[in-house]
């Protein structure tokens, strides 16, 4: 019986996953890399380190498991999105550090581009906001201050690529330099309605056409290894974001469908098919995959702050030691006893785009305990999910039937309930939590023939627990109330 193995390069680590043909997770191997800070704002990655760390843990799953390297069938690979390198197409060495996804040095430009009028271009044609987190402005960043940079840009030397693509040129020896498609709808220069690399909005950031990798669907064979890497060439035959390969892994892949990857912050995608749906209400669009002839896009919300608020209760306040306290903390109190904690530390994301919002505790009397704060930290991360949701339903017109849930905050069970109850829909937590590299996993699968169709995957995913609303429709109405009236305040408390 032979096996997948799936990559996943994530901001802070990198793992390697054996899956089966049940879809089960077989073995995990897991190895941290460093992270570099240059400077504030600043968050830089070695891209050699990324792919020795990777490389690494590839290895050892496969012996951890106690199978051969002949018993994989094929590769998948699911990548932090917007982290950008840029290398030597003759070397193969990175010219610079890989530039973070979370890194604000082009903030100044954004707010150029904004101020030249070109936000709406940008919005129109690529789904995303003129922001740092994006690719594009950080190209220019490394060929405007590398020496030599643009010159080898222009005579073709250069290549640019997200983390998968950096992978893919190692796994084959500098054979194929390609991007999948929900990769580059992150990049800011990718035209998602005509699936193409945009001339116009490259010219406007003179980035050469030369650099950009090939870009090709989320679920067909590209390549195979190269060399003695797996003793035999392996075909690699899956790739997506870590966000949209979250989406595919839980299954949502009919309309409407959605998923929230509760982290150290939050994403909610939903499917919209195969209609690219520009957002009114501050959300991304982007493209979910692309498989055999059909594009289905999504709408993403992203939230800062969700896990990482339990956290800080732990490590700011010391009111718990560990964070799987928090649920029996919060259990502590019948309800939040009126406080409300707006977790906007680091400003606030989807829908609200504040970047001087900061948190805020209120609704606080001397009757307040260390519960009633536990509790409203929970609470915080269920009503930022009900913002995204509402602008989702607004701006795709589909009433929301379900949420899968996913990501380490989703095994609170009391934070589950509380969104459930909020959102007034059913949540479903699923049997393998570990859904981002499970979706490369099923890409992978599903482009090598491993499994003959998206039906047969399907009838792979299962449900761990599934979550139905409780509270009374009053209850409710007043919780969301109170949210709303302490997120009011909390807005704009810093200005530029």
């Amino acid at each position: 019986m032979k096996y997948i193995l799936a990559l996943d390069q994530g901001t802070t680590s990198s793992r390697a996953v054996i899956v089966d043909r049940n879809g089960k997770i077989i073995n995990i191997a897991q190895k941290e890399f460093g992270q570099i800070f240059p400077r504030p704002g600043w968050v830089e990655h070695d891209p050699e380190e990324i792919w020795s760390t990777q490389l690494e843990v590839l290895s050892s799953v496969i012996e951890k498991s106690g199978i051969t390297k002949e018993d994989i069938a094929a590769i998948g690979i699911t990548n932090q999105r917007e982290t950008t390198v840029v290398w030597d197409r003759k070397t193969g060495r990175s010219l610079y550090n890989a530039i973070v996804w979370q890194d604000r040095r082009t903030a100044g430009e954004c707010r150029r581009l904004r101020n030249e009028g070109h936000e709406e271009t940008f919005r129109k044609k690529t789904g995303l906001l003129l922001d740092p987190y994006f690719c594009a402005t950080k190209i220019r960043w490394i060929l405007q201050n590398t020496e030599g940079a643009m010159e080898k840009a222009r005579r073709g030397e250069l290549a640019f690529g997200t983390i998968d693509s950096w992978l893919i040129w190692k796994l084959t020896g500098g054979q194929k330099h390609i991007t999948d498609v929900s990769n580059a709808s992150r990049t800011l220069i990718y035209n998602i309605h005509t699936g193409r690399w945009d001339d116009e909005l490259m010219d406007i950031l003179d980035i050469p056409h030369s650099m950009l990798p090939e870009v090709v669907s989320s679920s067909e064979v590209y390549a195979e290894t190269s060399g003695d890497l797996l003793s035999r060439p392996v075909p690699v035959s899956g790739m997506a974001g870590d966000q949209q390969a979250a989406l595919f892994g839980q299954m949502c892949t009919d309309k409407g469908m959605i998923k929230t990857s509760y982290g150290t912050g939050g994403f909610m995608l939903m499917n919209t098919g195969d209609r690219a749906v520009l957002s009114e209400n501050k959300l991304l669009t982007t493209v979910a995959w692309h498989i055999g002839e059909k594009t289905e896009y999504a709408l993403e919300g992203s939230i800062f702050i969700a896990g990482a608020v339990v956290q800080w209760l732990r490590d700011g306040l010391g009111l718990i030691k560990s964070s799987s306290e928090v649920e029996e903390l919060a259990r502590t109190v019948k309800d939040n006893g009126g406080v409300y904690l707006v977790p906007a530390f680091t400003g606030l994301g989807a829908p609200h785009w504040d970047p001087g919002a900061r948190g805020a505790i209120l609704g606080i009397t001397r009757g307040t305990n260390k519960g009633h704060i536990a509790r409203a930290a929970l609470e915080s991360i269920a009503y930022q999910v009900i913002d995204v949701a509402e602008a989702m339903e607004k701006d795709s017109g589909l009433k929301l039937e379900e949420l899968r849930a996913d990501g380490g905050a989703s095994m609170n069970n009391l934070l589950m309930q509380l969104q459930a109850d909020l959102m007034k829909i059913p949540v479903v937590r699923p049997g393998i939590h570990e859904t981002t590299v499970l979706g490369a996993a099923f890409l992978a699968g599903l482009g090598c023939g491993y499994w003959n169709n998206i039906d047969e995957i399907r009838k792979l995913w299962t449900a761990d627990r599934r979550f139905t609303p409780e509270m009374k429709e009053t209850d409710v109405d007043k919780l969301k109330k109170g949210w709303k009236k302490a997120l009011e305040r909390s807005l704009a408390w810093e200005t530029e």
